[in-house]
């Protein structure tokens, strides 16, 4: 039985009971389905995300209804989000399933260069920029109210198919904490939703380098002739620097391999004469022996 239009309170456990068979159907069907998921009482636990949440509690329109929605996203009722170009939608887990949409402006091109103007020079890579470990000036530029990256409730449309007639509901401050969830696991889907190139932060940070000086003018460049009528002086005339230079050709210089070699060889000249003069003194004495014996009588025995 409904008080007022509002359905009977169901209990927790129930609810997600109810919202898993219908998540089952989802799924059977097609649909992706991407819940989330808060571990402990901490919602949040990155830079991203945290300055996400801390840009919607300091807006004074969302002031009452925020706390609800940190009940919502603590017990898991946010059972399927999904960010897009310019958009949010959710489902959530109440009395009944209920579909949340959330519509997020672009950011102004104007408002978007200012960023990356202001930001030059200081983005040097762009896993720092995602794990929001930059300078403190860099990231405040980037998370100011009003003119930052994050959005303001003027640029924030808010939809829920509960009774509820608030703009904000609890199911709706829900996905908004989700959001905030989501970008602890994917701190991109934030220029994703604001519609702006997170590569532009690097790709400004050579903007305000100095550029190359530039070749000056020939206009301006004073010859030798200009300078003598200057100043009244005869400048001497510079020799012609193509102008051939006659070369000496020098002598091949003996390695000393090759004057090793020779001397080797004179060397081995005079001991090759004496070998052969022994062998001749030799042969002849050996000669005269030969004949001597040779000459000798035999002797006559005795009859």
């Amino acid at each position: 039985m409904s008080f007022y239009g509002f359905r009977p309170y169901v209990p927790v456990a129930e609810r997600r009971r109810q919202a898993q068979r219908k998540l089952a159907t989802m799924k059977k069907q097609g649909h992706a389905i991407a819940p989330v998921t808060v571990v402990g009482r901490t919602i949040t636990k990155s830079f991203w995300g945290k300055s996400w949440c801390v840009n919607l509690e300091r807006y004074s329109d969302y002031e009452s209804r925020l706390p609800r929605g940190r009940t919502y996203i603590r017990n898991g009722s946010v059972v399927d989000l999904q960010i897009s170009k310019g958009g949010i939608a959710a489902l959530v887990a109440g009395s009944a399933l209920y579909k949340v949409k959330i519509v997020v402006s672009p950011v102004s091109p104007a408002r978007w260069k200012a960023i990356c103007r202001d930001c030059a020079g200081t983005v040097d890579s762009l896993v720092e920029l995602l794990q929001g470990r930059l300078a403190k000036a860099v990231m405040d530029r980037v998370c100011r109210e009003d003119d930052g990256l994050f959005p303001s409730p003027k640029e924030i449309k808010l939809s829920c198919s509960c009774p509820d007639w608030a703009d904000m509901c609890k199911h709706v401050a829900a996905v908004l904490y989700g959001v905030g969830a989501r970008l602890d696991e994917k701190p991109q889907l934030l220029f994703v939703l604001r519609d702006v190139d997170e590569n532009e932060l690097l790709a400004s940070a050579g903007q305000n380098l100095p550029l190359e000086k530039a070749a000056p003018d020939a206009a301006k460049v004073l010859t030798e002739s200009d300078v003598a009528a200057l100043f009244g002086l005869e400048m001497a005339e510079t020799a012609n620097i193509f102008t051939p230079v006659p070369t000496i050709t020098k002598r091949p210089q003996r390695s000393k391999g090759q004057k090793g070699s020779k001397a080797q060889a004179r060397k081995e000249k005079p001991a090759a004469k004496k070998e052969n003069s022994h062998r001749a003194i030799r042969t002849s004495a050996g000669s005269k022996r030969v004949t001597r014996f040779s000459a000798k009588k035999p002797r006559a025995r005795p009859p």
